[in-house]
This record gives C-alpha cells, structure tokens and sequence, in this order.
C-alpha cells in the first residue's frame, strides 16, 4: 500500500511515447488509480521550489537529495513499483512551508 510522504521508484514514460526512465519520486497525494509524485534528484537545489533532504538516508535514497516541487507528475500507482523509504518529520514540515510559500496557485 502507498502513502503520501514515502520516496518510490517509478517508471516515468517519456513525453513522446517511446522509452522510460527509472527515477525515484515523492509521493505527495493519492487520487484514486494515480499518485501526484515530486521528482527526487541528487542535484543541489536551483530553485526557490526545491528542497534538499536532511535526512535522506531516512528516505531510503542512496545520495543527498531534492525534491522539486516545480516538477510535479500524475502517474498511474503501477508505474511506482518499489518503495525506498519515508521522509522524516522535519524533512516533511520544509516540504510544507516552501509549498505554502512557493507552490501554491498564486492567484
């Protein structure tokens, strides 16, 4: 069973239709048969949407990571196919507070 707050491996199809790649992402809500999901990357946070991971290990990533908020994605639950892991208490709260302050629908 998927809950929100846990780091999955999904298959992301390609745009254009052909291929896929493997990335971990965060689950940030379940809708029915989906999963509205965050891309984790190892890269260093760009943007005022991004938020490195303290407790990363915790999260069952292999790396220090990010999750981009800016990079959000609405999948079917069987493209997520192994759980890594669950974001920390803390790690959870700057996910919070940077999406109240950057995410949000602006309008």
């Amino acid at each position: 069973m998927m809950l929100a707050g846990e780091v999955w491996l999904a298959n992301i199809p390609f745009t254009h239709g052909s291929g896929a790649k493997v990335r971990p992402v965060l689950i940030l809500w379940l809708d029915g048969a989906d999963a509205v999901v965050a891309v984790v990357t190892s890269a260093t946070p760009r943007t005022p949407s991004d938020v490195s991971l303290a407790d990363w290990k915790t999260a069952g990533l292999r790396v220090p990571s990010t999750v981009r908020l800016s990079r959000l994605d609405c999948l079917e639950q069987s493209l997520l196919f192994r759980r890594l892991g669950a974001i920390s208490a803390a790690d959870a709260q700057q996910l919070q507070l940077t999406w109240i302050k950057s995410v949000k629908p602006q309008f």
